[in-house]
């Protein structure tokens, strides 16, 4: 599973101490751990491939879903406008989408305005698009402290905004989702849309994190 960056160890360690518990698994993980290890016992599922299988959702699967829709926006602008419109259907065209009933918006970020997702309530996600969540964004700490010193946290993960670019923090819901499509990263043009897409992380479609640009080649 994804853990907090090395540089954000702060935001998980009791900064309060109504935070304390949040080290302790909940009744539900317990419970699926339990389950688990009952299942890898009696041999009815293999452990090894159960962690393929979920690592493949979370860093690959998932990301890769979102990754692609970000490149075609970079390169196709009049699939971008659609995008921006009805983030639901524009994703859709890609073969992609989340739960039924569940709206899909795309939060641009601009030179001006920086956009982060959260869910306050609980870990409302887009897995089809972004994988599983990770950890961090399950927590009690980032829940919190993104509504409340959203520039803090955006430090805590290395990305450092100037004053003048305004923070806008969006509150996931069972029935609202939403999808960072970061800037472009400088000097990317003329790369092709496959090259893009390998640019882009979880994290920067969530809004914690920038995409930034290969130190060599990526036109291929």
């Amino acid at each position: 599973m994804a853990t907090w960056p090395q540089a954000t160890a702060p935001l998980l360690d009791s900064t309060a101490d109504d935070h304390q518990h949040q080290d302790v698994p909940s009744d539900v993980a317990l419970r699926v751990k339990s389950l688990e290890s009952l299942l890898v016992e009696k041999g009815i599922v293999d452990s090894a491939a159960l962690d393929a299988l979920v690592d493949a959702y979370e860093h690959k699967i998932g990301p890769r879903n979102g990754a692609r829709v970000v490149a075609r926006a970079w390169v196709d602008p009049a699939y971008k406008q659609r995008l921006l419109a009805n983030g639901t259907a524009a994703i859709a065209e890609l073969g992609y989408g989340g739960s039924n009933g569940v709206d899909l918006r795309v939060l641009e970020n601009t030179a001006t305005v920086h956009n982060l997702v959260v869910c306050t309530l609980c870990s409302c996600y887009i897995w089809a698009i972004l994988g599983l969540p990770p950890v961090w964004y399950k927590s009690a700490p980032y829940r919190s402290r993104a509504i409340i010193d959203p520039r803090g946290v955006l430090r805590e993960f290395g990305t450092v905004l100037p004053e003048n670019i305004e923070v806008r923090v969006w509150d996931s819901t069972a029935e609202q989702r939403y999808l960072v499509l970061p800037e472009r990263p400088a000097g990317t043009e003329g790369f092709s849309e496959d090259a893009l897409a390998s640019l882009v992380t979880r994290d920067a479609m969530i809004g914690v994190a920038k995409v930034t640009p290969p130190q060599t080649g990526g036109r291929g």
